[in-house]
C-alpha cells in the first residue's frame, strides 16, 4: 500500500512538471523576423486610422496609368557638380503587407500603396552612375512606408539597401565596401526621409514639422558612408505664390533638403535642392545638388516597351 502511494506521488509530480514545462513554452513565440515575444504582449504592426481618400485622389491615381516626371539634374559627387537627369515615377498598386511585395492577385489582405520609383543617371568622369530607390507608402497615410529600397551601380561596384517595416524597422544592406559589406539589424521606428516624397503627394498637411527624429535617405547615407540610424532634424513648411516649400535640415550631418511642390492637388513636385559636403576628408566642400522639372506624362508605361515608343522619351526630354 505504501509502495502504491509513493508510485502515485511520483506520477503526480511528473504530470505537474510536464504541465509547467508546456505552460512556459507557450508563453513565448517566434515572430516572422526571428524575434521572440511574449504572447501576453504580442506586438502587431500598429497603424493609425485610415485617412479618407478624396474624389480627386481616386480619379487621378486610380485611372490605370502612372505619373512620370523628368528633371534636369545637377548632382554633387566627389567634390564637383555633374549634369544628368532624374525621373520620378508614381503609381498606385496592391501590396502584400506580410510578404512586402506587389500582390499578383486580388485579396482582402492587400493594401493599396502609392509607389515611387526614383531614378538618377549622371557621369563621374569616364564612368556612369545609376541610382534607383523604391518606396511603398500606404495611400491611407496611416503608417510608415511598408518598404523602401535603394540600388546604386557604378564601375567600382554596386550597393543594395532595404528597410522593411516590421515590428521594428529591419535594415538589410549589401555593399562592396569593407566597412559596410553585409549588414542586417533592427532599428526603432521614426520618420523616413524616403517616405516624405509620397506623403507630399497624398496629403502634405500631414508632413512632420519642428524638431523630429528622421532616418535620412538611403541614397545619402550609402553614398556618404554615414551610420544607418535616425538623426535629429528640423522640418519646416511654407507657401508662396502657389508653391509649397518643405525643408529638412540635419545639423549633425551638415545637410539640408528643400522640396518645392504645387500647393494644390495633385501636389506635383516642381524641384528640389540638397546641400551637403561633397568630396573626401578635409577637401570636402559644401555643394548643392539641384533638380528642376522638365515634363510630366500620365501614361501606362509598362505597355509601351516597343521601339516605336522610344519617341515618348523625347517628350520627357530624356
Amino acid at each position: 500500500m505504501k509502495t502504491l502511494k509513493i508510485f502515485n506521488s511520483i506520477i503526480l509530480e511528473c504530470m505537474l512538471t510536464l504541465f509547467l514545462l508546456m505552460s512556459c513554452s507557450d508563453k513565448n513565440k517566434t515572430t516572422e523576423n526571428g524575434e521572440t515575444v511574449s504572447n501576453k504582449k504580442s506586438k502587431t504592426l500598429k497603424t493609425e486610422p485610415k485617412q479618407p481618400l478624396t474624389d480627386n485622389f481616386k480619379n487621378y491615381w486610380y485611372a490605370g496609368d502612372a505619373e512620370i516626371t523628368s528633371y534636369q539634374l545637377n548632382q554633387a559627387r566627389y567634390g564637383e557638380l555633374r549634369e544628368g537627369n532624374a525621373v520620378l515615377i508614381y503609381v498606385t498598386e496592391p501590396f502584400l503587407p506580410k510578404k512586402q511585395v506587389k500582390a499578383d492577385n486580388s485579396s482582402p489582405e492587400n493594401i493599396s500603396v502609392l509607389k515611387l520609383n526614383a531614378t538618377k543617371n549622371f557621369l563621374t568622369g569616364i564612368y556612369p552612375y545609376s541610382i534607383m530607390s523604391s518606396t511603398f507608402y500606404p495611400v491611407y497615410d496611416n503608417q510608415h512606408a511598408v518598404k523602401t529600397s535603394l540600388s546604386v551601380q557604378e564601375w567600382c561596384g554596386h550597393v543594395y539597401a532595404q528597410i522593411n517595416n516590421r515590428e521594428k524597422f529591419k535594415f538589410t544592406s549589401h555593399s562592396y565596401f569593407e566597412g559596410e559589406a553585409d549588414q542586417e539589424f533592427s532599428m526603432e521606428k521614426s520618420f523616413l526621409e524616403n517616405e516624405i516624397w509620397t506623403k507630399i503627394r497624398i496629403n502634405p498637411e500631414n508632413l512632420p514639422q519642428g524638431e523630429i527624429s528622421m532616418i535620412p535617405s538611403l541614397e545619402f547615407l550609402r553614398l556618404r558612408h554615414k551610420e544607418m540610424k535616425a538623426y535629429t532634424a528640423n522640418a519646416t513648411i511654407s507657401s508662396k505664390d502657389g508653391i509649397t516649400t518643405y525643408t529638412i535640415s540635419y545639423p549633425k550631418l551638415e545637410r539640408k533638403l528643400i522640396i518645392k511642390f504645387m500647393a494644390d492637388f495633385p501636389f506635383s513636385i516642381e524641384s528640389w535642392t540638397e546641400e551637403f559636403k561633397s568630396g573626401f576628408g578635409s577637401d570636402a566642400k559644401m555643394l548643392t545638388t539641384s533638380a528642376s522639372k522638365i515634363k510630366t506624362l500620365k501614361t501606362a508605361y509598362w505597355s509601351q516597351n516597343e521601339n516605336k515608343n522610344l519617341i515618348l522619351r523625347d517628350s520627357l526630354g530624356l
